[in-house]
């Protein structure tokens, strides 16, 4: 029997080791708890939030106890009962400044956070998370189609000297166009249909020189299906930017997309990014000498000055933004630095050129939902989901010079803010402000039933795959018993370094790892009794069956694997989780079987070089 390099037995030593401390946090159950923050990114969290909580939950003699944070204070409570109720308490208590989520906080022991050791992340059907049910306000993104092509109406018409004493986007989304004459009229009406095929042009009486722009059914479809897909992949980058494993972001029916963020340690983080549906527009300040032109008036963000009145015609929108970053200008202020795509450079160029000493607006667009609180004929509180609108401007700024592609944007109230605000448009604008439908918080109870029976599946399958090896392989059976077991062991500590999210599918992959890794072990185990049966010592056959049941193996393995990978790329939602603790216990499937069960049989009959007979 050739000997077994010292290296290996080191080797699978550091291995095994890592396995073990990076697979104990798992065995600390997280406490049910409840986060509370602030709605605006410019408060933090302080001692006056933190009485005010426990004002409330001495209402209900409810025990737990508060951690300040720097962005918000977390509330550990003992039963997931206890945190359920303290959320409906304190929702109906402290109004709707601040947000209030479920929350898990981790007791994962100091030491093991110092080395990077995390629990594994659950899926939504195993702990829980987030789910938002959205409904997308189409009538906006269309609304906005329409005052982005009257501006390059009116442009083109300027070009073409064609001469209109008015032109306006009406309540029900045509565009009017107004003429002094019925030749500039027929010239619009000729142009407009040579170059605007998605209008049905006609006049709107056969007096009037006027004409109406309604769009076709067909081109409706289209601006609203657009809308959809552009805050689809919206919602997708700021999942991305939140960091959520395995989330869940798609369509569902005409106008609403469901959002799933399972194992998500920070909710409250997830519900204010998702949650602020914001967008930047651009406006110039309207001339209040000027009557004709429509304009409205928006509150500076913090209330910093007076209102201001800004032209309702829309230079370009958040949409338009190729890049943003977050920085500090020349006196250390918070600020983002701006790049436009193309065409929105070209937009603002030219809306610029001819307007420098006046005033660019940028309004910050946010929609939001809040809980209001109703009495029923009984005298009992009925929440109420309330969507609402926050129109802010964050500058108004004199134009010097004709913009570009690139500038930034001033008057930011903190860092942090400027962040967020950097976040928001590099992570894509939304074509259309969204509503929440529906706002759910799964609990990890919900999940309980999933986790027992997954992990009763997994006992059972391999109590009775351990007892069959050890009665029918003898010594070699215990092997595969310890190879089987270490194999559990590092799959859940390399998911727990790689922050993979377990789901109910996750599980079924594990039970199937359990079953591939004892394969790998029964042709290695088959394989030497085979050599026996022909005569060979049994030394010499335990170095022909690993070394000749080796390939086998690896192709078995190595084809699951690439099953496994095309499952990872191209799957989703439960394929994906699947994929991932299948792949993951492939490589340490292989791991165990070949060189652990190698190292555990060498140290037992290595050194008998008069051994006659094998215990299998």
């Amino acid at each position: 029997m050739k000997r077994y390099g010292i290296w290996k037995y080191i080797l699978i030593l550091i291995v095994l080791s890592f396995g073990v401390i990076y697979s104990l946090p798992n065995l600390y159950a997280p406490d049910p708890a409840v986060q509370i923050s602030y709605n605006s990114s410019s408060q933090a969290a302080d001692t006056n939030l933190e009485k005010r909580i426990q004002s409330v939950l001495d209402l209900d003699s409810l025990s737990s106890s508060i951690e300040l944070h720097e962005d918000y204070v977390l509330i550990r409570l003992e039963t997931y009962e206890d945190q359920l109720k303290a959320k409906d308490l304190l929702s109906s208590e402290l109004g709707s400044d601040v947000i209030i989520a479920l929350n898990l906080a981790p007791t994962t022991p100091e030491w093991l956070r110092n080395i990077g050791g995390e629990p594994m992340k659950l899926g939504l059907d195993l702990r829980g998370g987030v789910h938002f049910l959205m409904q997308v306000d189409t009538e906006a993104a269309l609304q906005n189609r329409q005052n982005g092509t009257l501006q390059d109406i009116r442009r083109r018409l300027r070009e073409e000297k064609i001469r209109y004493t008015n032109a306006v986007v009406d309540d029900d989304l045509s565009i009017q166009l107004s003429f002094n004459n019925e030749t500039n009229k027929q010239s619009a009406d000729s142009f407009i249909k040579d170059n605007y095929p998605q209008f049905l042009g006609s006049p709107t009486n056969n007096s009037s020189n006027s004409l109406k722009l309604v769009l076709a059914e067909e081109e409706i479809e289209q601006i609203e299906s657009d809308a959809i897909d552009q805050n689809l992949t919206t919602l997708r980058n700021r999942v991305n930017e939140l960091g959520v494993s395995e989330p869940i972001v798609q369509r569902q029916g005409k106008k609403r997309i469901v959002v799933q963020l399972p194992g998500i340690q920070d909710t409250a983080e997830a519900k204010k990014i998702l949650g602020k549906t914001a967008t930047l527009e651009f406006h110039l300040e309207a001339q209040l000498d000027t009557p004709r032109s429509r304009k409205t008036s928006y509150p500076y963000k913090g209330n910093r000055g007076a209102p201001a009145f800004l032209q309702d015609a829309l230079i370009l929108g958040g949409d338009q933004v190729a890049t943003a970053q977050a920085s500090f200008d020349e006196n250390g202020l918070p600020q983002v630095n701006i790049t436009l795509d193309g065409e929105g450079g070209s937009r603002m160029h030219r809306a610029t050129r001819g307007n420098i000493g006046k005033r660019l607006g940028v309004l910050f667009v946010e929609q939001k939902t809040r809980t209001i609180y109703q009495r029923d004929s009984e005298g009992n509180q009925i929440p109420i989901q309330e969507t609402y609108q926050v129109k802010e401007i964050i500058s108004l700024a004199t134009i010097r010079a004709a913009l570009g592609t690139s500038f930034r944007i001033t008057g930011l109230d903190s860092p942090s803010e400027s962040s967020e605000l950097a976040l928001l448009l590099r992570a894509g604008a939304l074509a259309a402000p969204m509503r929440f439908v529906e706002e759910r918080t799964v609990g990890p109870s919900l999940g309980a039933d999933n986790i027992e029976a997954g992990i009763f599946s997994m006992e059972l399958g391999m109590a009775l795959v351990l007892l069959f090896i050890l009665f029918y392989y003898r010594v070699f059976g215990v092997a595969a018993s310890l190879a089987l077991s270490f194999n559990i062991i590092l799959l859940v500590a390399a998911m727990s370094i790689l922050s993979a999210t377990l789901t109910l599918p996750g599980i079924a992959g594990i039970v199937l790892t359990v079953g591939m890794a004892v394969d790998a072990n029964v042709l290695i185990f088959s394989r030497i009794r085979e050599e026996i049966k022909k005569g060979r010592k049994p030394l010499d056959a335990i170095d022909a069956g690993y070394n000749r049941a080796f390939l086998t193996i690896w192709d078995a393995n190595v084809t699951t694997l690439i099953v496994a990978v095309i499952l990872l790329s191209y799957g989703s939602g439960p394929v994906k989780g699947f994929a991932i603790t299948l792949s993951i216990g492939i490589i340490t499937s292989m791991f165990t079987a070949i060189m652990g069960t190698r190292a555990f049989v060498n140290i037992i009959y290595g050194s008998k070089k008069d051994l006659t007979r094998l215990s299998i």
